[in-house]
């Protein structure tokens, strides 16, 4: 097997097992032996690909950060269909119902961790910001077609419903909130720049003019 594509595996087992102790256990219980158990495999595999744990969990955090992307796709292209409120409640309950609270707990706890991380994004925080950047691209979308009022300062409202949704997951103790509490506050932020085009309506094309 070529060396890239074992690395690749060995990474990806890694990065799952990380995910799974960070669900089931929080930061606190994320070390390397933790992962490498969980792996089923021998400490000193994690230490042969990274250069130490710290170096290991900025990967796993930009990796998870890496697939947002195919969520905002998604989400854009469901602009257009539905309701605005229907579409963030979905996309932001699966946001939060997946590892993304858990591991924004993660780089919050570790210092040495977001000092790295700020060396490879320096701004914001790895998940809620890409997942903010979807938001915005979405309400965009949803802007052109006049489902969202044209003065809509989505950059503005995106980080808004992040963190209020955010707010509704970060207990990990309690039980998630269901989906009509998360629907109840995307629909108290985004009810007052809500369009007046139906669903389903795109605008015209105009003929260029000869």
């Amino acid at each position: 097997m070529p060396t890239g594509v074992a690395i690749r595996d060995v990474r990806d087992q890694l990065f799952d097992a990380a995910e799974r102790v960070l669900l089931r256990d929080g930061p606190s219980a994320l070390t390397s032996r933790a992962v490498t158990t969980e792996a089923g495999c021998a400490k000193g595999v994690l230490h042969r690909h990274f250069a130490d744990f710290d170096a290991f969990l900025t990967e796993l955090v930009l990796d998870r950060a890496a697939r947002i992307d195919d969520r905002a796709a998604a989400l854009r292209d469901s602009a257009g269909t539905g309701t605005v409120a229907d579409n963030l409640t979905r996309a932001l309950t699966d946001l939060f119902a997946s590892v993304a609270v858990a591991i924004v707990s993660l780089v919050t706890s570790r210092d040495e961790l977001r000092s790295r991380l700020r060396e490879a994004r320096p701004t914001g925080v790895p998940i809620l910001t890409d997942a903010a950047t979807a938001i915005a691209s979405y309400l965009t979308a949803e802007r052109e077609l006049g489902r969202v009022t044209a003065d809509a300062d989505v950059d503005t409202l995106a980080p808004i419903l992040i963190g209020a949704v955010h707010m509704l997951f970060a207990d990990r103790q309690g039980a998630p909130p269901d989906a009509g509490a998360v629907h109840k506050v995307v629909t108290a932020i985004e009810s007052p720049v809500r369009g007046s085009r139906p669903a389903g309506f795109t605008r015209p094309s105009v003929p260029p003019v000869r």
